[in-house]
């Protein structure tokens, strides 16, 4: 899939969308707490493969349980529909 930028009114639709996410103009960001390091790990890897698959890839974080992600397209210096995309996939490893 190729990364295609966002319109500014692409842009203010992503919090109806996304609405776990802190949005800016170039970049989408969210924190996820677990139990513990294991749990915070496990969900890693398991974005790390879906990101590999995409071929896009996270800014992150890992302090102990916290995992912070910062989604953006740094090709495009800013957000496109890969970081979407990729913010819906996490989005859905947390109610799977």
């Amino acid at each position: 899939m190729q990364a295609l930028l966002l319109t500014p009114e692409e842009i203010d639709l992503i919090p109806s969308k996304l609405p776990n996410w802190e949005v800016s103009d170039k970049v989408i960001k969210r924190v996820f707490n677990f139990s513990n390091f294991i749990e915070a790990f496990a969900f890693m890897t398991k974005v790390a493969i879906i990101a590999e698959k995409m071929n896009h890839h996270p800014e992150w974080k890992n302090v102990y349980s916290k995992v912070k992600i910062e989604l953006t397209t740094h090709d495009l210096k800013g957000l496109s529909n890969l970081d979407v995309k990729l913010a819906s996939s996490i989005d859905n490893l947390m109610h799977n």
